[in-house]
């Protein structure tokens, strides 16, 4: 079985089946050598320029305070006890994207993104829990971490954070630049940093059912097919006109049943689903985009690979790309699929497209989502899971 360093050495199907959802995993120089993705002032000028996600939260005087960015000024560095969060940093960082490409051997499918905290000493967001699984990679500095499997949830009344009122960790560690530490859904934890620190979190969702319940129903509002109309033809007089009848409630409920969902509409709607980029992403198109003919002989010698905002998933023959999906043939699977596991497709195989696979790569180029170009390989999507 093949070994992750960043796993501490276990192979990631004994990570799977021994710590991943079910306990936490301290691995001590899981990046040896590890330099912050981003320095401080890049990451400041993502939260102030407004490109991503941020909040900005502060313990002054006791007091917890929330902010929400983007941010004409931030606080001094040398001044204690707050903290920066900058959201999916791997959508507008290149570095940044190929370190959350060093965690694909779970699932595309799973991955949230990449959130980097940035904390003055003493600074932190208090103790808390997290829906989904993460990794906290230690960036920069020193960071506290205390953690407990608490099932009292209950939180801070009047705090404009989810703070848990009465936090009892169990265990406690002090995180060196390079350490990393695994939680699984709903574990509860408290980073204080130690001095200036900085901290990489690389999430995965664990979405609601009832919001995919939600999502599913919207989107199969528009297949669903129930010709006819109510009718009662053999209507009877009765005592009370205000009571809904059994016979008309039997009726509305045979024809409601009739409404049946196959794998296929599950694997559509979960595909483009889990695809459909964030709020306020937003790709950057060719500045002068080249024809059809001049970008296929570009890719044809150079290849192709998706940008760090596109999201590619497959399902059989169905291909899902930032929202979308389309029904691929069996000849364009092998390349439609060896795009979406490592991201690029060389140039060989472009060369050996179909027309309807070449025409679909142009139209992404067109819309930002890939570019030609000869970019790092992301790795296979399961050479390690065994």
């Amino acid at each position: 079985m093949k070994k992750l360093e960043l796993l501490g050495g276990l192979p990631p199907a004994r990570f799977l089946r021994e710590y991943w959802h079910k306990k936490p995993l301290l691995i001590r120089q899981a990046f040896p050598g590890l330099t912050p993705p981003l320095s401080r002032d890049a990451l400041f000028a993502l939260a102030t320029g407004g490109d991503a996600k941020s909040q900005l939260i502060t313990h002054f005087g006791q007091q917890w305070h929330t902010q929400s960015g983007p941010f004409g000024q931030l606080p001094s560095p040398r001044k204690k006890e707050w903290a920066l969060q900058v959201h999916d940093v791997n959508l507008h960082d290149d570095g940044a994207d190929a370190l959350v490409r060093k965690f694909r051997f779970l699932p595309d499918a799973r991955l949230d993104g990449l959130l980097i905290s940035y904390a003055t000493d003493a600074g932190g967001i208090g103790p808390h829990i997290d829906s989904g699984d993460i990794f906290l990679l230690q960036a920069q500095g020193q960071q506290r971490w205390r953690i407990g499997a608490q099932k009292d949830l209950t939180l801070v009344d009047g705090v404009p954070l989810k703070i848990l009122q009465d936090f009892q960790p169990d265990r406690e560690f002090v995180l060196e630049p390079g350490d990393m530490l695994y939680l699984p859904p709903h574990y509860a934890h408290e980073g204080v940093a130690l001095g200036e620190s900085m901290t990489c979190s690389i999430g995965f969702c664990a979405p609601l059912w009832q919001e995919l319940g939600e999502a599913f129903l919207q989107f199969m509002a528009g297949s669903v097919a129930l010709p006819g109309r109510y009718a009662d033809p053999d209507l009877a007089t009765g005592r009370a006109p205000a009571e809904i009848s059994r016979i008309m409630l039997t009726r509305v409920s045979t024809e409601m049943n009739k409404m049946q969902f196959t794998a296929d509409d599950v694997a559509i709607f979960l595909g483009e689903h889990l695809t459909t980029p964030k709020p306020a992403i937003f790709f950057d198109l060719p500045a002068a985009p080249l024809t059809a003919a001049r970008f296929l002989q570009g890719a044809k010698k150079r290849g192709v690979a998706l940008s760090r905002k596109t999201r590619m998933l497959y399902r059989g023959k169905h291909v899902f790309i930032n929202g979308e999906s389309f029904a691929a043939q069996a000849a364009d699977k092998v390349s439609l699929h060896g795009l979406a596991n490592m991201r690029v497709l060389e140039g060989e195989m472009v060369a050996n497209a179909s027309p309807d696979v070449m025409e679909a790569l142009y139209n992404w180029y067109l819309d930002g989502w890939l570019d030609i170009g000869d970019a790092q390989q992301a790795g296979p999507a399961r050479p390690l899971a065994s």
